[in-house]
């Protein structure tokens, strides 16, 4: 049985193993990312929520998913050059996934078992707050600014 989010583990958008227990005792906010996406500058917010808050002990977690119009379509190298100098992204990346579905990360079954539907992205830029145990705190809908009081109050909490 499954109980936190510290059981799981993905793989870097470079290959390496990357499991979650790698973030124990830290905030962990996973976010599935897209290039071509009307809410990538998104990933503005969330390198200036990770640069505001990395000291503290939070983690921004970017997941890229091709499953919502396609528009993640690129190789992992792609993807993270993209990132890196279109968006200076500096948190780590995962390699590309599937987050919702029969396919989903099995970290993505945990979090919906968790916190319910508000877990299951609907769209690119879907949040779930990971708590320093691992527990699954929140999920915020794509729309719902990295940088906005309802998240980084979480956040906050949560350190």
């Amino acid at each position: 049985m499954t109980s936190s989010a510290h059981d799981f583990a993905f793989k870097t958008i470079d290959g390496a193993d990357l499991p979650l227990t790698t973030f124990r005792d830290k905030v962990v906010l996973v976010v599935n990312t897209a290039s071509a996406c009307g809410l990538t500058p998104q990933y503005d917010g969330l390198e200036q929520l990770y640069s505001a808050y990395r000291d503290k002990g939070l983690v921004v977690l970017g997941v890229p998913c091709n499953q919502f119009a396609g528009q993640e379509p690129g190789a992992e190298a792609e993807i993270k050059a993209f990132c890196e100098t279109r968006f200076k992204v500096d948190f780590p990346l995962t390699s590309k996934v599937e987050v919702k579905g029969e396919g989903a990360h099995p970290f993505y079954r945990w979090a919906e078992a968790e916190l319910g539907e508000p877990a299951v992205p609907v769209w690119n830029f879907h949040k779930i707050l990971i708590g320093k145990d691992g527990e699954a705190i929140r999920a915020f809908g794509p729309r719902t600014d990295p940088l906005d009081s309802e998240i980084t109050d979480q956040i906050e909490k949560a350190l």
